[in-house]
């Protein structure tokens, strides 16, 4: 059975209020409960860990048999499984509900497998409605579920002879404005944003993410990685989140113990050190390379030793996309696949 135009609809309310839910341990995830003739009977979603999902949520809002011969549509196949709540399988289908349409399979070994329950239970499940979106809406938390560890961007700027700074170690600034208000919108998609001791010393970041003077309404938790002291009168510490101090270079440390906090999202932007670092430990799920139509020369370059001594251990990316930032250029990437014909011969 296709899915008709207030499903369709319904999907994107239920992608909408997802995104009211709080980022962390658990997925964003917004439901719709719709009549049988299409008409929207309750609307719910996933207020974090502990709560009801989205699903329970919207059916706590209607009266006991409302939602028989209804349709659910929800950003995320339907847990089948016991933890603080109950399956939400069951309950879709205690509550009588005939028909699920959802966005994206639940990859969890323990979760997943709602929509079997369902179709064992005579429910109509359609899959895959608007599944690039509902994937976007939680990317952080399926590369959490898949690598233990939390989504990694990895940025820097650089001129176009692939240098961070000119020969004095001035860098500000090197892009325009309108590639310095493009990194300021990603910092806010971020759950933290990520320096070095090395950057908080010899910039003094905010690490915050604004509007030009005015603070974006999401902050990422400002993370200082690096054995050296953080000043106590540095800007880090007027943040509107507590900093997070690891005093050692395990990235692996580091990541496992933001991937224990609930943080799913990570916007590396330290200096040269630090890029290269994640970059060699393969922690680097996308990078973001601001390119400036300028010369600097020297030997400040905006990567470092990355583990490559040859070129047939050269790191091969995938290019997602080009974006035009005013006078500057903006590359998108991702590691290539070992199988990617682009990746042949990389290590």
């Amino acid at each position: 059975m296709a899915v008709n135009a207030a499903e369709r609809s319904a999907m994107d309310r239920a992608l909408r209020l997802a995104t009211r839910g709080p980022r962390g341990a658990n997925p964003q995830v917004g439901a719709v409960i719709l009549s049988p003739d299409g008409t929207v009977l309750a609307e719910g979603w996933h207020h974090g860990a502990g709560t009801p999902h989205a699903e329970v949520d919207a059916l706590s809002k209607l009266a006991r048999g409302d939602a028989h011969g209804a349709t659910a549509v929800v950003t995320l196949e339907p847990c089948n499984h016991t933890g603080r709540t109950g399956p939400c399988a069951v309950a879709l289908i205690e509550a009588g509900v005939t028909r699920v349409v959802y966005a994206l399979d639940d990859p969890g070994a323990e979760s997943g497998g709602g929509a079997e329950r369902l179709r064992a239970a005579g429910v109509d499940v359609e899959s895959g409605e608007q599944a690039d979106a509902g994937h976007a809406l939680i990317d952080g938390w399926l590369t959490a579920q898949r690598l233990g560890r939390p989504r990694i961007t990895v940025k820097w700027a650089q001129s176009l002879d692939g240098r961070a700074a000119a020969a004095d170690g001035s860098s500000q600034w090197i892009t325009g404005p309108a590639g310095r208000a493009d990194v300021h919108r990603r910092r806010a998609e971020a759950d933290a944003i990520v320096v070095g001791t090395g950057t908080v010393l010899s910039d003094d970041p905010a690490l915050t993410a604004r509007d030009g003077d005015e603070l974006l309404p999401h902050q990422p938790i400002p993370v200082v990685i690096g054995a050296r002291p953080t000043p106590t009168e540095a800007a880090v510490h007027r943040h509107p989140h507590s900093p997070l101090f690891y005093a050692t270079h395990d990235l692996q440390t580091v990541t496992a113990d933001l991937h224990a906090r609930g943080i799913q999202s990570v916007f590396v932007e330290g200096g040269p050190t630090l890029a290269s670092a994640f970059i060699e430990a393969g922690l680097a799920d996308r990078v973001l390379a601001y390119i400036a139509p300028v010369l600097l020369g020297g030997d400040n370059l905006a990567l470092r030793d990355i583990g490559v001594a040859s070129i047939d251990q050269a790191r091969r990316l995938t290019i997602d996309e080009w974006v035009p930032l005013g006078s500057d250029l903006l590359a998108i990437a991702h590691p290539a696949a070992p199988t990617d014909p682009q990746n042949e011969g990389a290590a």
